[in-house]
């Protein structure tokens, strides 16, 4: 008895081993994204990427703000990666992936903050002061009106550090912000937003990826983003649009908690997002 799944099971083998896909790509080959027409006077959304790559896993949302709602997105690469002899390469890496996606790129201090972690919190705080102080640098300069980092329970030590980083700055500056949370390492507890992009997303965000050469020539976790972001729209289905909603009939998503912060503290809030590709991503912003 033949099964009628292998053939899928086949397919999807063949994309992970690289048969039928590039393994890395550059701008060389890529050449640059469709850009969005950004106004000189345009809101400003800031992805806070603990490593370089972390700004292509998670930009679904900053995607979409930047290409149809006209937001100006910019990549704050919080480190450059604890490898000192890659760190150059690195910056390299995420510059052409930010320049393919359109979107600017900022560095925090040349070679990006070093031990972003709840340990030098804990255990440094003038160390911690002074990495505070240049985050707040940056939400004062740009004024944010979305700001993007990871969860507090993202597992790896450096997401997590960045979650507090940036809630430290925020209080430091009261900066008030529509703040989401992604996840990557870990599963939020409480998502509430689920974030459709379309083919031609989803392959823009790979294909930015892949920039950062050597990291999936180590691994090539961007040939695992559309399983990643498939099983996104299953599990968001009902955590983001509640037990026995509907399931979406997208294809490819992310998830993110949603919320605001009101210049002291993270505002609690019981609105959900389930947002299509048709739907206006404007959305996430009330």
């Amino acid at each position: 008895m033949s099964n009628p799944y292998l053939a899928l099971v086949e397919a999807h083998n063949a994309l992970l081993q690289k048969t039928d896909a590039p393994l890395f790509a550059n701008l060389d080959t890529l050449g640059h994204a469709p850009a969005a027409a950004v106004a000189s006077d345009a809101p400003v959304a800031m992805i806070f990427a603990p490593h370089p790559d972390d700004e292509c896993i998670i930009g679904a949302l900053p995607l979409r703000l930047g290409r149809e709602a006209g937001f100006k997105v910019i990549n704050v690469a919080v480190s450059q990666g604890s490898n000192l002899k890659r760190q150059p390469e690195r910056w390299v890496e995420v510059k052409n992936a930010c320049d393919y996606l359109g979107w600017g790129l900022l560095e925090t201090i040349p070679g990006g903050l070093m031990d972003v972690n709840c340990k030098t919190r804990d255990g440094n705080p003038a160390a911690w002061a002074e990495k505070v102080a240049v985050i707040a640098k940056i939400l004062n300069e740009h004024k944010p009106q979305v700001v993007v980092c990871p969860h507090n329970n993202d597992y790896h030590s450096a997401h997590i550090g960045t979650y507090y980083l940036l809630m430290d700055a925020l209080k430091a500056t009261n900066h008030k912000c529509i703040l989401v949370q992604s996840e990557f390492w870990r599963q939020m507890e409480a998502p509430n937003a689920l974030i459709a992009t379309s083919l031609t997303d989803t392959a823009d965000l790979i294909a930015a990826l892949a920039c950062h050469v050597e990291e999936v020539r180590r691994n090539p976790y961007h040939l695992r983003l559309p399983g990643y972001m498939a099983d996104n729209v299953r599990r968001g289905a009902e955590v983001c649009g509640g037990q026995g909603a509907a399931a979406p009939t997208f294809s490819f998503g992310t998830i993110y908690h949603i919320g605001h912060f009101d210049g002291k503290d993270l505002v609690a809030t019981d609105k959900k997002f389930t947002i299509s590709e048709s739907d206006d991503i404007k959305a996430v912003l009330v």
